[in-house]
């Protein structure tokens, strides 16, 4: 169901809540640049329906409401534009606005997908809320790699994605080394999303299998 959040600094935004509102578990779902769209939504829905209390911040609100995109040349494009008009700061602010709605007492993740991917690993680096953090193809690790995460992190990254080539995946191995990363092979950007057409159904399900695993692990 669909929620409104205040961040600290007064805005408000739109979320997507999902899963039982007494869950002991719980997680922050990071949004792809393409906005809460119906693969954002189904997916939230999905790890609720496994008994995690979930919500999804519209992170875009900052920028324009209501933000639905596709998967066309043209939707990326569009959605490369609002990114950059939603300052990193602006971003956390939401995400800790996220966390706190969460239910009370609950152990807390963050977990994200392509540009979410980036802010999850921020929710890591850059706040204390999270226990773990689980980040998909983010772009923007590698050029973060340095900052020190405060709780346990585990990342996804395709072998074939032509945005995260495998030397930045090293590098982030590098400067990581306590960081749990895994590259499926033959797989590219969004190989977790079914709407895309690099969707890879085996890595998914390898990928949601581990995440899945890790968290519960660190988050009781």
């Amino acid at each position: 169901m669909r929620i409104e959040l205040t961040a600290a600094d007064g805005h408000r935004l739109s979320a997507w809540r999902a899963g039982p509102a007494d869950a002991r578990r719980a997680l922050v779902v990071v949004q792809e640049i393409f906005g809460v769209n119906a693969h954002m939504r189904r997916l939230s829905d999905h790890l609720g329906s496994l008994g995690w209390a979930v919500i999804t911040p519209a992170l875009f609100d900052r920028a324009e409401r209501d933000v639905e995109l596709g998967y066309e040349a043209t939707d990326r494009d569009r959605g490369l534009a609002l990114r950059k008009k939603v300052p990193d700061d602006a971003v956390m602010r939401d995400v800790e606005a996220a966390s706190a709605a969460l239910p009370p007492g609950a152990a807390r993740g963050i977990i994200g997908y392509c540009w979410g991917g980036t802010i999850a690993w921020w929710g890591a680096t850059r706040s204390t809320s999270f226990g773990a953090a689980v980040g998909y193809y983010g772009g923007g690790i590698a050029a973060t790699r340095e900052e020190v995460p405060n709780c346990p992190v585990q990342l996804h990254f395709g072998a074939e994605d032509k945005g995260i080539p495998l030397p930045d995946v090293e590098l982030i191995r590098v400067a990581q080394p306590g960081v749990e990363i895994h590259v499926y092979p033959g797989a590219g950007h969004g190989f977790a999303c079914e709407d895309r057409s690099s969707h890879d159904p085996a890595a998914t399900a390898l990928a949601e299998e581990r995440a899945l695993a890790f968290l519960s692990a660190r988050l009781g």
